[in-house]
């Protein structure tokens, strides 16, 4: 049996992440876990006030489906160092692979551009304004990861790019 990879997405809201990441579930057809989904789930049925709890659920969802296997996809900010290292548990736990993309929108004015206009798949869900995206705390990366820049380019584009740097093309 082929050992299963968890590919991590960070990046902040209104990269192209999501995209990105749904994109790439679907030609590679694996799981698609996205933690907004997850939270706003919890918040919609459960009324919690979430903070850390859609990680921890994902985690536990996503170790499932590695240990059967089965190669998944985590869409997610992962803005702290410690999150990205829970991530990368999850999968050594799981007997998995893992790889780190981390997507960025290199154009300040393209990025606040698609804040304030984006639409979210997510029912309910009040993304983040500008100004909470530009004053998240972002940690730099001290380990490997492949990083897709999406400003200026197709969402096809920065697919075919990213398919190269995951040699799955």
């Amino acid at each position: 049996m082929k050992t299963p990879t968890l590919y991590i997405f960070s990046g902040l809201p209104a990269v192209g992440k999501s995209t990105l990441a749904q994109l790439l579930s679907k030609q590679l057809c694996v799981q698609y876990i996205r933690i907004d989904t997850v939270e706003q789930g919890l918040r919609d049925l459960c009324g919690l006030n979430v903070e850390c709890e859609g990680y921890q659920l994902s985690y536990r969802i996503i170790h499932d489906n590695l240990s059967l296997g089965l190669s998944v996809i985590s869409d997610s900010c992962n803005t702290e160092e410690f999150v990205r290292r829970e991530w990368e548990q999850v999968a050594t736990k799981s007997g998995a692979n893992f790889v780190n993309i981390e997507v960025i929108c290199s154009n300040p004015r393209e990025h606040e551009r698609r804040a304030r206009t984006r639409k979210t798949s997510v029912e309910n869900l009040q993304p983040p304004s500008w100004d909470k995206i530009q004053n998240r705390v972002y940690e730099p990366w001290n380990s490997d990861v492949i990083t897709i820049d999406t400003a200026s380019r197709s969402i096809n584009e920065c697919l075919n790019e990213l398919m190269k740097k995951l040699c799955l093309q």
